[in-house]
C-alpha cells in the first residue's frame, strides 16, 4: 500500500509534464501553420523563387513572364578585348541561305540568289566575353541601381517605322524563354509588359511574320544570372527582308550602325532569327560595331545580365538617318565614312579635274542581266568615252565579293545605273561623287528618289536623276502605244506595290536615248570640276 501511495505522486507530475509538452507543441505548430498561410496569401512568389527573388534558370516556367498587367498595347509588329569573330559552330551551304529565305526581296528579286557552292566552316563562340556566374560573385555583391532608368518607359514605340526598348540597370536576358527583364525593387510600383519584334518594318505583317516576338517586362523575380557582361547588349532580328542587298543595308546595317555606334565596339549583339550566311558576308561590318561574338538566341540556354540593354534597332526614312531624333546627332555622312573605313578604302574624295595631269574621272555602269537591263550598252560606254570618262563596267549581286566590289565602287569619280538595289553600293562611293539614277517608265519618281537620291545626298554625294521616256522603254514591245499604261501610268499603282514592281520593274528593260541623257554626264563631269 505505501508502494503504491508513493507511485501515485510521481504519475500525477509525469502527466502534468507531458500535458506541458503538448501545449507547447500545439504552439509551434500553430504558429508555423499562420506564418505559413501568411506567405502563401500575401507572397506567393516566394514559395517558387525563394526569399531572394531568383529561380535556377533550368526550372524557370516561362508562363510567369505573360502574367502581369498589361500596360502596353500589343505590337504586331569588359573586358577582354580582341577583334576574333564568332558564331556557333556550323557548317554553312551557299544554296542553303537561298532556300532560307524562299525568293527575293518584296518589290526586287534581282539579288536574292547566290552560285556559289564552296562550303564554309564558322568558328566556334568561346566565353572569352563573358563572365561565368561562379567567377563574379564581387559583380553580384555590387548589384545594380536601376535609378537610372528613372520614370522612363523601358519602350518607345511612338516611331512609324520601328519599336526600340532600352534598360539601364539589372537587366536580364533569357533567350530560351525570349524574355528581358528589368529588375525592379521590391517598393516599386512599375508595371510593364511590351511585346515587341526587333525588326525595322513596323507595320508591315508579312515581314514581321517571320520574326520571333519577345517580351519586355519590368519584374520583381527573375531567373539565376548564369552570365555577366560589362558591356552594353543589342538585340536584333535577322530575318525579314535580309538577303537583297538594299534591306540589308535600310533594315539592319545603318539602323545597326545608328544604334551601336557610340559604344565604339564595346558592345554584344544577340541576333534572334540568325543567318549565318549573313553574318558571313558581312562580317567586316560587324566586327567593326562589336568586338565581341555574336549570339545566338535560338541556339542559347544561359541567363545573360546586363547593366543596359537596348532591344530593337533605331531606323527612319528608308536607308536614312534622322541626324535630330539619332543618338549623338549620327549622320548618313557618319555612315559613309564608316563604311569606307570598315573596308579600308583609300579614297576619300572624288578626283578633281585638272588636279593630277592625264588622270581621266572613272564612270562605274552597274549592268543587271535579268531585269531594267541597258539594250545599247555598247551606246552608252563609247558615249561617255568620248566625254572624257575611263568607263568600268560591272554587276552587284547578292553573290558579290563585298569587300572587293566595295573597292571598285570607291575607286571611281560617278556610278550609274538603272533603279534597283545595286545602286545601294553608293555607300562605298568618295566624298563629292555622282551618283545617277535612271529611272524606268511608270511613275517611278518618288520611289527612286526616296530609296537612293535622298540617301545620297545626304551621304555627302552629288546626285542626279534621269526618267527616261516611253520611247526608251521596252514597254512600246508590249503595249500599243494609245494603251493607257503610258497615257496615265500613275493610275496604275492604285493596283499596290506586287503589281507595279512585276509590271513597271521586272518587265520592262532600258534603251537610253543618248542624245537626251549626255547633258546629265556632262553635269557629272561639271561636278568634278574645282
Amino acid at each position: 500500500m505505501m508502494k503504491a501511495g508513493g507511485d501515485r505522486p510521481k504519475l500525477v507530475r509525469g502527466l502534468r509534464q507531458e500535458s506541458r509538452r503538448f501545449r507547447l507543441l500545439v504552439i509551434v505548430v500553430g504558429f508555423f501553420l499562420v506564418s505559413l498561410t501568411f506567405v502563401v496569401v500575401s507572397k506567393p512568389d516566394a514559395m517558387l523563387f525563394g526569399l531572394n527573388g531568383k529561380l535556377p534558370a533550368d526550372q524557370t516556367p516561362t508562363s510567369i513572364l505573360i502574367q502581369q498587367k498589361v500596360n502596353a498595347p500589343p505590337v504586331s509588329s569588359r573586358k577582354t578585348s580582341t577583334n576574333t569573330f564568332g558564331v556557333d559552330p556550323k557548317v554553312v551551304d551557299d544554296e542553303a541561305y537561298v532556300k532560307q529565305k524562299g525568293g527575293e526581296r518584296k518589290g526586287e528579286g534581282e539579288h536574292g540568289h547566290a552560285e556559289e557552292k564552296h562550303r564554309v566552316t564558322l568558328p566556334t563562340v568561346s566565353n572569352y566575353t563573358i563572365h561565368d556566374a561562379e567567377d563574379n560573385e564581387n559583380a553580384k555583391q555590387e548589384g545594380t541601381t536601376n535609378s537610372q532608368q528613372g520614370s522612363k518607359p523601358l519602350c518607345d514605340f511612338s516611331n512609324f517605322r520601328a519599336n526600340v526598348c532600352e534598360m539601364r540597370g539589372d537587366v536580364r536576358v533569357h533567350p530560351r524563354a525570349t524574355s528581358i527583364l528589368f529588375m525592379e525593387p521590391d517598393g516599386s510600383q512599375r508595371d510593364e509588359v511590351w511585346k515587341i519584334k526587333p525588326y525595322p518594318r513596323k507595320g508591315d505583317e508579312f515581314c514581321l511574320s517571320h520574326i520571333t516576338e519577345l517580351t519586355v517586362k519590368s519584374s520583381k523575380v527573375a531567373a539565376e544570372c548564369t552570365k555577366y557582361h560589362d558591356v552594353p547588349a543589342v538585340i536584333f532580328s535577322l530575318t525579314g527582308y535580309t538577303g537583297n542587298l538594299f534591306h540589308d543595308f535600310t533594315d539592319v546595317l545603318v539602323p545597326l550602325f545608328t544604334t551601336a555606334s557610340e559604344f565604339n565596339g564595346e558592345v554584344q549583339f544577340l541576333i534572334t532569327d540568325m543567318a549565318l550566311w549573313w553574318t558571313i558576308k558581312y562580317q567586316t561590318v560587324l566586327q567593326k560595331l562589336s568586338k565581341y561574338p555574336l549570339i545566338d538566341f535560338s541556339k542559347d540556354d544561359q541567363v545573360h545580365c546586363f547593366k543596359h540593354a537596348i532591344v530593337g534597332t533605331h531606323a527612319y526614312m528608308e536607308f536614312t538617318i534622322d541626324s535630330s531624333k539619332a543618338p549623338h546627332g549620327l549622320t548618313m555622312v557618319d555612315f559613309n565614312r564608316f563604311m569606307r573605313g570598315a573596308y579600308s578604302l583609300g579614297k576619300d574624295t572624288a578626283v578633281v579635274l585638272g588636279e593630277t595631269p592625264k588622270v581621266k574621272p572613272r564612270l562605274l555602269i552597274i549592268k543587271r542581266h535579268r531585269t531594267r537591263m541597258f539594250l545599247n550598252l555598247e551606246e552608252i560606254i563609247t558615249m561617255a568615252e568620248e566625254l572624257g570618262f575611263e568607263v568600268v563596267i560591272d554587276e552587284a549581286n547578292v553573290s558579290s565579293d563585298i569587300s572587293g566590289f566595295a573597292k571598285l565602287v570607291n575607286s571611281v569619280d560617278v556610278m550609274m545605273g538603272v533603279h534597283g538595289a545595286g545602286l545601294t553600293n553608293c555607300v562605298f562611293l568618295p566624298h563629292n561623287a555622282t551618283l545617277i539614277q535612271i529611272v524606268p517608265w511608270g511613275g517611278l519618281d518618288w520611289i527612286s528618289r526616296t530609296d537612293f537620291g535622298n540617301p545620297a545626298e545626304m551621304m555627302g554625294l552629288r546626285y542626279k536623276q534621269y526618267a527616261i521616256s516611253v520611247d526608251e522603254s521596252s514597254l512600246t514591245d508590249q503595249y500599243p502605244k494609245d494603251h493607257e499604261i503610258f497615257k496615265n501610268p500613275i493610275s496604275f499603282h492604285k493596283r499596290g506595290f506586287e503589281f507595279i514592281r512585276r509590271t513597271f520593274m521586272d518587265k520592262q528593260n532600258v534603251k537610253l536615248d543618248c542624245k537626251r541623257f549626255r547633258p546629265i554626264l556632262l553635269e557629272a563631269l561639271d561636278n568634278l570640276n574645282p
